[in-house]
């Protein structure tokens, strides 16, 4: 389990967000689109998909078949310039699954998702929504990191998306964050921006699975843009309410 991190470094992310006040006990919720059902879909715009998504994914049973696929997968040639693969960490039994885009530096050093500066801002958002890492379920589109942390190109997207569907299946959570523009195209066969899906709820839906999905900025966006950390916050208190944590 995670070290829980002191009040004042949750109240940090708090203020940087633009969460100046507390509303907790008011009488509206401000951030609530009342003129909106609480789970809408968003309208999208399809995304021609490459011949590289056609790629029939051997059923896992497991996450550890699943894992081993991955590992055995050598159509992609970002395996050979990573150092470790990156799978997935936390609670495989979550109501909350994250899904972000690829390895940074740290990630690709540890074979760990969302660590290093990017991360801590993660458990930030987390803490303050009253989650820890052990709460959730953390894995990316790709399991290796695109050289010089680059964004990963649509080849490799769709090469790795059936892994990552087959990952939701076998987690079933009830709602699904997805952080940064590569994970909601990938998923929600779209391709329209982060910034236009942000902050609207959208279903996934794959066989007899439908789940609610919020999109989100990535926290290495937000570490560069400050600015937009307030959308952010008001994503995770929807996450929040939509939990009933």
């Amino acid at each position: 389990m995670n070290e829980v991190l002191p009040p004042e470094k949750i109240l940090q992310w708090l203020l940087t967000a633009g969460a100046d006040e507390n509303t907790e006990n008011a009488p509206v919720n401000r951030f609530e689109r009342r003129e909106q059902p609480a789970f809408q879909a968003f309208e999208t715009v399809p995304l021609q998909r490459t011949a590289a998504e056609n790629i029939v994914l051997p059923q896992a049973s497991s996450l550890e078949e699943l894992k081993n696929l991955i590992a055995g997968f050598d159509k992609c040639p970002l395996k050979a310039t990573a150092t470790n693969m990156v799978f997935g960490a936390g609670n495989p039994h979550a109501k909350l699954m994250i899904i972000g885009e690829a390895p940074g530096a740290e990630e690709d050093k540890q074979g760990l998702p969302f660590v290093g500066a990017s991360g801590h801002l993660l458990d930030l958002m987390l803490k303050s929504i009253g989650l820890n890492r052990s709460d959730v379920y953390i894995t990316n589109i790709l399991p290796w990191r695109p050289p010089g942390n680059r964004k990963p190109s649509e080849d490799e997207v769709s090469l790795f998306t059936p892994f990552v569907r087959c990952h939701i299946a076998l987690i079933r959570p009830q709602i699904l964050l997805l952080l940064g523009g590569s994970a909601v195209s990938a998923l929600m066969n779209t391709s329209a921006g982060i910034t236009k899906t942000r902050g609207h709820w959208m279903t996934y839906s794959a066989g007899d699975i439908n789940i609610q999905v919020m999109a989100s900025f990535h926290p290495a966006f937000l570490l560069r843009t400050p600015a937009q950390k307030k959308l952010a916050w008001r994503d995770f208190l929807s996450v929040k309410k939509a939990l009933e944590i």
